[in-house]
């Protein structure tokens, strides 16, 4: 939850800090530049996040910055994060304003890249690009659209449970519902994220521009590149960076396929009208690149014994055996051993249990 800052200064909550009846501190996640975030926890609800503003000088402040929480609730959706309670506490500093929100473990995109050293496997992707896409378009198909104008990788929250990898946009703090005749809003976010169009012209952000964010997500979670980088520091995120041509995530990972090279382009158009505008589109794409064509014609492969399992399957049973035992007192360690050991003897499993492995070694249980 948050962006982290490059440095603290000073949390305005302490560790075991009582919020309200129900709500403890426990630890500081992250800070940005308009918020601090804990992990506390709540009395019978278990683990959540709470989003501290650091400024609240008057009423009207206040309203403004409670509108995340207000954006939040009425967008119920699996792939956005969940609002549970705003309010005020005393802090150090003085009485401040708070969200508590869905706690997610397994840390945001930029944890993932680097997890994986860099680009991150292309079935992972494609299931972060997918859902991503559902929770944006159920923002976006409002009747006033509402648009986040700040996603990046830090926005996007990742874990996994049995199903495997669940992406959940966060930091709605920056979205605005759309101008009903300009179906625009202002032009807000993080520059690096940012459509050609707002930085042209400071002109509104639109659900196009959500999308252009998106893109840029997956193009550098395929090949750890911005789009548009020709590798020069000192004009990489210049405006001339626009008139090159968009070199493909398949130019920088081989992994990478004609069909994901083109969704991923068709999202970075540098003309919005030209550009996959539509939220709903893009996780149609992503859908069916991650679906299988179908079962293979018979003959063409053979078919697992029935008394005994494909090794993959096998392998991917063990797995969830152990995460069945890390969630047992005391065994997480264990559990980690032995899922190491086993993405070790079959590396296909380290696309889907890699990150969770990470968490457990710094002793956290998704």
């Amino acid at each position: 939850m948050g962006r982290v800052g490059p440095r603290r200064r000073g949390n305005l909550l302490s560790q075991g800090q009582r919020i309200n009846e129900a709500l403890v501190v426990d630890r500081g996640l992250g800070e940005g530049s308009f918020a601090e975030v804990y992990r506390v926890r709540h009395q019978f609800l278990g683990w959540q996040a709470l989003k501290l503003f650091r400024n609240m000088a008057s009423r009207e402040e206040a309203s403004d910055m409670m509108e995340e929480a207000r954006i939040l609730s009425t967008l119920g959706h699996p792939n956005i994060i969940r609002v549970f309670d705003a309010g005020t506490v005393q802090t150090a500093a003085g009485r401040r304003g708070y969200i508590t929100m869905e706690y997610v473990a397994g840390g945001s995109l930029e944890q993932l890249i680097e997890t994986h050293g860099g680009a991150v496997p292309v079935a992972l992707v494609l299931a972060v690009l997918r859902q991503a896409a559902e929770g944006l378009a159920v923002a976006h198909e409002r009747a006033h659209p509402i648009v986040h104008r700040d996603l990046s990788l830090a926005n996007v929250l990742v874990s996994y449970d049995e199903t495997g990898l669940l992406a959940k946009v966060s930091d709605f703090g920056l979205a605005k519902e759309t101008d009903p005749l300009t179906m625009a809003a202002s032009a807000q976010g993080t520059v690096a994220y940012m459509p050609p169009e707002v930085l042209r012209q400071g002109g509104g952000y639109s659900c196009a521009g959500d999308v252009w964010a998106l893109g840029t997500i997956a193009f550098l979670l395929l090949t750890n590149h911005f789009p548009y980088d020709g590798g020069d520091p000192v004009r990489s995120f210049s405006l001339e960076r626009f008139h090159r041509p968009l070199l493909p995530p398949s130019a920088f990972n081989d992994e990478v396929g004609p069909e994901l090279d083109r969704l991923v382009g068709d999202m970075l158009r540098v003309d919005p009208s030209e550009r996959t505008g539509c939220a709903r589109e893009v996780a149609r794409r992503a859908s069916a690149l991650s679906t299988p064509t179908g079962p293979p014609a018979p003959g063409t492969a053979p078919e697992p014994s029935p008394a005994r399992p494909a090794p993959a399957a096998e392998a991917e049973r063990a797995a969830l055996d152990l995460v069945r035992m890390s969630r047992e007192p005391g065994r997480l360690a264990e559990a980690a051993e032995g899922l190491a050991a086993l993405i070790d003897e079959h590396p296909g499993l380290g696309a889907h249990h890699r990150a969770r492995l990470t968490t457990w070694r710094r002793g956290v249980v998704m």
